[in-house]
């Protein structure tokens, strides 16, 4: 998870952090409460607007593993969620603690939340894996749930290198509305690469980003790199707004003349 392969020399803005009260009861949460900030009143984030259901509950899990593992029952439908249940033939158990990430999410005051331990496993299950054909260790999956976050940590400081070229006209930052894989489908530029001899990236991602009322696609290629056992990058990211208005053009066009002056 090195440098970005194409980003912005300019200054890093952040959105606003939004800062979300800890889980009621849980025995690690008995310190002073954090206070609420609100984005300004000019800010499109003020808008109401529902999110993901999931996430919305992702907060039961965050940073208090005594909650998730004994209170993980939705009142919805008063049955536990499938996404945190142990599969049938587990060999151990997983955390069902979830990180807050630094992404603010999109007309909401809370930050998106990573899945826990036992959501991964669960997801790469519903994908095909097999955990008998890598003989995996509980310990390995701590492993790859910091290498993910860390991966979507990084992925967001290289795209708040591009939105910094719009500060002006988001004064309450950019927010991380959606985002999905597209690990088969290479980008042009990835190809491009491709014929002049590097190497594929192993996974893809197009993130929307909402930058106050405006929707811009970022595509992020993750390549193979060395993994920092300090830090848990691994991968070496490229970030940049796709190639589907004209703003995005004209700003990787500003981007590759600083770089090619510079």
């Amino acid at each position: 998870m090195g440098a970005s392969l194409s980003t912005p020399d300019a200054p890093t803005v952040r959105a606003e952090a939004m800062m979300a009260v800890p889980p009621q009861g849980c025995p690690m949460h008995q310190e002073a409460q954090p206070v609420k900030v609100s984005p300004p009143s000019e800010c499109p984030m003020h808008k109401a607007e529902a999110g993901p259901a999931h996430q919305d509950r992702a907060y039961e899990f965050v940073q208090c593993p005594m909650k998730g593992a004994s209170s993980d029952i939705d009142p919805a439908n008063m049955m536990p969620p499938p996404n945190q249940k142990p599969a049938p033939d587990q060999p151990f158990d997983l955390s069902t603690s979830r990180q807050e990430s630094t992404i603010p999410r999109h007309s909401a005051e809370k930050n998106w939340v990573y899945p826990s331990e036992q959501m991964f496993w669960n997801a790469m299950l519903r994908k095909g894996w097999r955990w008998r054909e890598d003989d995996l260790a509980a310990e390995d999956m701590t492993n790859i749930i910091k290498i993910h976050n860390k991966n979507n940590e990084q992925a967001w400081q290289e795209i708040l290198k591009w939105e910094a070229m719009h500060a002006g006209e988001c004064p309450c930052g950019p927010t991380l509305k959606r985002f999905g894989g597209k690990a088969k489908e290479f980008s042009p530029r990835a190809r491009f690469r491709h014929w002049m001899g590097y190497e594929l990236p192993f996974d893809r991602h197009d993130w929307i980003v909402d930058r106050c009322g405006t929707e811009v696609r970022y595509v992020i290629d993750y390549y193979d790199g060395e993994i920092d056992k300090n830090t848990y990058q691994f991968s070496i990211l490229d970030v940049r707004p796709a190639f589907d208005s004209l703003g995005a053009v004209w700003d990787r066009m500003k981007v590759a003349w600083w770089r090619w002056t510079s």
